[in-house]
């Protein structure tokens, strides 16, 4: 179609004409133009070309279809429905003027007649071509119009602005056709290649949400070079939940008051919620008023409604009408969750929770949850779908436990974690699950419990909801109705009804056998093994009161049976040991008084204090039962773990003497503070009959358990945590009650293998030890050298040593001695005499006993030439300075000077020595006459090291001594005394 059929020229004549007049108006065009293109509409072209062909389609009352190609740096959108006409270009060549009124086509979505200034975004040059004709604009061509003008006020303000001109306002019509099949096109030489790169994005980005805020268009076709999309069908991929309606006149009144003329004509609003069907599907996150807008939006839901919108066309306009349409949306909101339930969707993930993205998010999140509270959208664990205000969470509980809850709990639904956030943000009432474990209890069978307890399987893994089951109810085997599994007993095969029969009345607590479920045992129920049956308090209770009771023959063969399935199922129960059995007269008496007929206990223990066990007993349960509950074929042990000496355990009360034992071994004599790992202690030793000794301690000796718990040290650790090894509990027992004949203890004596010098001074033992092994008389206290010495051994041996009536020969003494100077104990008190070697001249050798106050111990070779310090008592090295302590004598230094008199003259040593003993000094002092403190010597070493002698002899040690070297003494005297052995000596040495 050619010619101007639109008028475009007229519009043009009056548009220029206002200009003229008042080049005010051209300012305030150009400004306006500007302020879209470069606001609002920026980047809105697709958008507001696809709402022109929704508003051509619904004036045609036909599906709408729009085509973008884009090809050749030029744009093309075409689409179907009403065609331009006069009143349409009139509309797009005015910039606050709209065609799109009520009266003319009541469902439009635009409102202002603005929106195709987003054209001039990407160009200049825009082109309308229509079946009834065609219009364009032009910037150059504005342009050349204004400088026809001759206006002086309009070219300074032309070239204020720099040659921009309102593009819009002046249409020239135009000539072509739109494509084969459309009725209107568009076409958009792009500017440049930033308009280009925002064409491609914005195609790019076009999606569903154009369909479903334009439901006049039924499909979008998108060409480029490289690309061919089709957008059709949005409701196959969405939920979509539509609501509309009308103001009143009152209403319009109140709500569109603050609105521009324009919108006060509209009196319709609409809302449109679309869900995605496709969770991969992300929607966009803005509202759209219908098409989308700046502000921010936190649902995974397309929100499309007609707010109104402020002047940039980009955020909600606050008022009245905004607050209505919130209300709108979020009853509209709530419908569809609603639906969506009721077809069984899980709509939790849609209930708004965390932080709003923005101010008007935030008060449709408000408004949609306080309509959500009285919408049914949760479904319950009964089937129905309730209302959040009705509904019930028990907390922890999963799907198997609500299911089993359900009848007892009105309202409950089924909640997972991570519907937390959610189900608060409804306010759904939630019970604690120790609240409802609370109120669980009743007439129900056996069988529903275990099913509730088999519902609790996976819940059970948590340690929170374990401590919540705390009181959870358990029916048991004889018809009580218990809270909390915790050390119930869960019965078994292997245990037989009687069994368990016979300790009910000591409450025993045994869970119902329909009732038994794994759970249970994840609760702190045991399962009733022999071990765990004899563990329970109860069964304790029985043993203790067994001789009391109406049966107690039925309660020891309710024991014995356990423990005979498995007598290692009593290690460690000593009080199994008060179990009372027939004795062989029929007489009630404790285990641990009985011993079996004939065996090594009855053998060596008072028959006053014990009975024999009866025979049929004996032959009913075997002995390794019997012997497991106390009953005695040999001696027995008791052992305890982790044992604090200052608060024995109860299974070692009963032992004889055992705090004695616990002050003696204790560090520093105090027990507090003081434990012991592991404790093994050999009872009855107290009912051993003082003939039976011999025999005992061979018993001990030959039982392993026995014989370990005889010789091996106790391991004490004192609060300082030092361990320090001690004498076990039997051999101190043994050391400190055993006594032979003559009344005296056989701790002490000498053992059969004891070095002859220390045996003198000891008592024999008797010879019925030698058939001991060396480890069981070293335990019970028996000498075999001064280290098995205690501090009263050690007086006894001290005293006896100073006896005068006692021949000692000068080798036992020096022997005695080297070992009496290791001690690490010593006696209450030093001895008041001391036996020192006899060195008066007119003594032939030998010992002799003296006041200690007489006595020096000598730890030098040089000092034994002081006879003149008093009787010498010998040692070397650490064993001097432990005789000192031991006998309380000084060292013979302590009490002389040792300073030599005069200076003797100097001399070289022999080379000869030096080869055969190189650490001999090369000078030595030769004297006449050697004194030292006044006392003639043949040597001495003087405090520098020096050597200084009179003799050859003297010599020999001097050089011998002052090397570190006594043992070459004798060497170094024979090359002095007979040098032409020297080479002898030097071929001998070789071999040293």
């Amino acid at each position: 179609m050619t010619g101007d059929v639109f008028g475009s020229a007229g519009i043009r004549e009056r548009v220029l004409a206002g200009w003229a007049s008042a080049p005010v108006r051209f300012r305030e065009d150009a400004n306006a133009e500007e302020e879209l293109a470069l606001g609002g509409y920026v980047d809105r072209l697709v958008i507001e070309l696809a709402q022109n062909a929704a508003d051509a389609a619904t004036r045609a009352g036909t599906p709408g279809r729009v085509l973008y190609e884009f090809r050749a740096n030029t744009l093309v959108v075409a689409n179907t429905g009403a065609p331009l006409d006069a009143e349409g270009v009139q509309s797009l060549a005015t910039l606050r003027a709209s065609a799109k009124r009520n009266d003319r086509v009541p469902s439009s979505v635009g409102r202002f007649g603005v929106g195709f200034s987003a054209v001039l975004a990407v160009t200049d040059e825009p082109v309308v071509l229509s079946r009834s004709g065609g219009v364009r604009f032009s910037k150059a061509d504005t342009a050349a119009a204004i400088a026809d003008l001759g206006s002086a006020a309009l070219d300074t303000e032309l070239r204020r602005r720099d040659g921009q001109v309102p593009v819009l306002r002046l249409p020239f019509a135009a000539e072509g056709e739109p494509p084969a099949g459309y009725d209107t096109a568009v076409i958009l030489p792009l500017r440049d290649e930033a308009a280009a790169d925002l064409v491609r994005r914005l195609l790019t980005e076009a999606d569903d949400a154009l369909l479903l805020a334009l439901p006049a268009l039924e499909r979008l076709e998108i060409e480029t070079d490289d690309t061919h999309r089709i957008l059709e069908n949005a409701a196959d991929r969405w939920h979509v939940h539509r609501t509309a309606g009308t103001f009143t006149t009152a209403e319009r009144e109140h709500l569109l008051a603050d609105r521009p003329t324009e919108e006060r004509t509209r009196p319709t609003w609409s809302v449109v919620w679309a869900l995605p069907r496709s969770p991969l599907t992300e929607p966009p996150r803005v509202v759209h008023a219908p098409t989308p807008t700046d502000e921010p939006f936190s649902l995974p839901v397309l929100l499309l409604a007609t707010f109104p919108l402020d002047s940039t066309r980009r955020h909600v306009a606050k008022g009245p009408l905004t607050d209505r349409l919130v209300q709108e949306a979020a009853t509209s909101y709530a419908e569809l969750l609603r639906q969506r339930a009721e077809n069984r969707d899980d709509v939790l993930p849609l209930v708004p929770t965390g932080l709003a993205a923005g101010a008007l998010d935030r008060v449709l999140r408000d408004e949609i949850l306080r309509v959500l509270q009285n919408i049914p959208i949760l479904p319950a664990v009964d089937g129905t779908i309730l209302r959040p205000s009705a509904a019930v969470v028990v907390d922890g509980a999963d799907e198997a436990f609500n299911e089993v809850l359900a009848p007892l709990v009105p309202g409950l639904i089924h909640a997972r974690r991570e519907d937390r956030l959610a189900l608060d943000a409804l306010r759904v009432r939630r019970i604690e699950l120790a609240e409802v474990v609370d109120q669980l209890g009743g007439e129900e069978p056996p069988g529903w419990w275990r099913t509730l307890y088999a519902a609790l399987s996976t819940m059970v893994t948590d340690p929170l909801i374990r401590e919540s089951l705390g009181t959870l109810p358990v029916p048991l085997a004889d018809g009580r109705l218990v809270r909390g599994a915790r050390g119930l007993l869960l019965p078994g095969p292997e245990i037989p009804v009687d069994t368990l029969a016979a300790f009910g009345e000591y409450g025993v607590r045994v869970v119902h056998p329909d009732a038994v479920d794994p759970v249970l045992e994840r609760l702190g129920a045991i399962p009733a093994t022999p071990r765990s049956l004899l563990e329970d308090g109860a069964v304790r209770a029985a043993v203790e009161h067994a001789a009391d009771a109406d049966d107690p023959d039925a309660i020891a063969h309710a024991v014995l049976s356990l423990v005979a399935a498995d007598p290692t199922q009593a290690d460690g129960l000593w009080w199994l040991s008060d179990l009372v059995l027939r004795d062989a007269d029929g007489d009630l008496v404790p285990a641990n008084a009985l011993v079996v007929e004939g065996s090594d206990a009855q053998a060596v223990l008072d028959a006053d204090e014990v009975a024999t066990i009866a025979g049929d007993v004996l032959d009913r349960y075997g002995l390794p039962a019997l012997e497991a509950v106390g009953v005695l074929a040999s001696l027995g042990v008791v052992a305890a773990p982790d044992v604090a000496l200052d608060r024995l355990p109860e299974a070692l009360q009963d032992l004889d003497g055992i705090e004695d034992w616990a002050y003696d071994v204790a560090p520093d004599g105090s027990r507090y503070g003081a434990t012991v790992g592991e404790l093994e202690a050999i009872r009855d030793l107290d009912w051993i009959t003082d003939d039976s000794w011999p025999k005992a301690l061979q018993l001990l000796g030959s039982d392993p358990e026995l014989r370990r718990a005889l010789v091996t040290q106790v391991r004490v650790v004192g609060p300082d945590d030092r361990p320090l090894g001690v004498p076990s509990y039997a051999a101190w027992w043994i050391r400190e009650h055993v006594l032979l004949d003559d009344g005296e203890p056989l701790a002490g004596r000498a053992d059969p293998d004891a070095e002859p010098v220390l045996a003198t001074f000891l008592d024999e033992a008797p010879a019925w030890t030698a058939g001991l092994d060396a480890e069981v008389r070293t335990a019970v206290g028996l000498v075999r050298d001064v280290g098995d010495l205690d501090a009263d051994g050690i007086g006894l041996v001290l005293d006896r040593l100073a006896d005068p009536e006692r021949d000692v020969d000068e080798a036992s003494i020096l022997r005695l001695w080297n070992r009496l100077g290791t001690l690490k104990l010593f006696p209450g008190a030093p001895p008041a005499q001391v036996r020192v070697l006899d060195t008066d001249d007119d003594a032939d050798g030998g010992t002799r006993v003296t006041d200690a106050d007489g006595a020096v111990v000598v730890d030098g070779p040089m000092w034994v030439q002081r006879a003149d310090l008093g009787g010498f008592v010998i040692g070397s090295g650490a064993a001097a300075d432990g005789l000192s302590d031991l006998f309380d004598v000084p060292l013979a230094q302590e009490v002389a000077e040792g300073k030599i008199d005069g200076e003797g003259t100097a001399a070289d040593v022999p080379a000869i020595v030096r080869e055969l003993v190189p650490e001999v000094p090369a000078t030595w002092w030769e004297h006449e006459e050697l004194t030292v403190d006044g006392v003639e010597v043949s040597w001495w070493v003087a405090a520098d090291g020096a050597p200084h002698a009179a003799t050859f002899d003297g010599l020999a040690k001097a050089l011998a001594w002052a090397a570190g070297r006594w043992d070459r003494r004798h060497v170094i005297r024979a090359v002095l005394n007979e040098p032409d052995r020297s080479v002898e000596l030097l071929v001998d040495a070789v071999y040293d």
